[in-house]
């Protein structure tokens, strides 16, 4: 059995394992609980009831963080011609077609979100082994292949974060970082669960929303009232 350490331990102490938290304690005892030495990041993890094997209860989506996520995101894209002009006036940190492609084929993979147009995807679709493992490749249903690229560039470094459930039936998204004020999470959590709710497929059946818990990076897990939650994203 893995063994924990002694910062974790008195971390773990904090939390009453059998309680559910209203989202402001849960998300303010999140930051207490913090156990390393940078900003870390927070996460939630949203246990749904559904069974992803069907493709009428997949849960995908994408949803803006009104505070953002507290990261930088490097941001590369496909495009040539006006568009790349477009992309790279927007604020991309990489713009091109063929030689870009051959760049991640040679190994370059220094990003975390990658656009493309449409008419590019057939020279894309040749990264499929490299981006797909990574959840790197450019996907329509999350928004990432589009011709409007400075509306997407602008969004993903807003703070645009992608939500799809695993095949155990939960979702884990970053939304912050401890360094933020407890309202600016509270805020976040409460659109990334209201957009979670809003994805609900037609399959879906039984209890939607089965166990929600935040944690901060390597710090324990906190549970966290998805009534509660709910009520935050509709004030």
């Amino acid at each position: 059995m893995p063994r924990h350490g002694k910062k974790y331990l008195e971390a773990a102490g904090l939390v009453d394992r059998d309680r559910v938290y209203p989202p402001r304690e849960a998300l303010e005892l999140a930051q207490r609980s913090s156990v390393v030495d940078f900003d870390a990041t927070l996460e939630a993890h949203i246990r749904l009831g559904v069974d992803p094997r069907h493709a009428d209860q997949m849960v995908r989506g994408t949803v803006v963080l009104p505070h953002g996520t507290g990261r930088r995101v490097r941001v590369i894209v496909f495009a040539q011609g006006d568009k790349a002009r477009e992309a790279a006036e927007v604020g991309a940190d990489e713009v091109g077609a063929e030689e870009l492609v051959k760049k991640i084929e040679a190994g370059w993979l220094e990003f975390d979100v990658a656009l493309a147009t449409p008419d590019l995807m057939g020279m894309v679709g040749r990264l499929g082994k490299i981006l797909g493992r990574r959840g790197l490749m450019p996907n329509p249903k999350s928004g990432t292949i589009t011709f409007d690229l400075e509306r997407a560039i602008r969004e993903v470094k807003a703070g645009r974060v992608e939500f799809k459930v695993d095949k155990g039936g939960i979702i884990h998204v970053p939304f912050g970082k401890a360094s933020f004020e407890p309202d600016q999470l509270v805020e976040n959590l409460a659109t990334l669960v209201d957009a979670v709710n809003r994805a609900k497929p037609s399959g879906a059946k039984g209890q939607y929303f089965r166990r929600l818990s935040v944690a901060a990076t390597m710090g324990p897990g906190i549970r966290v009232d998805v009534p509660g939650v709910l009520a935050a994203a509709s004030a």
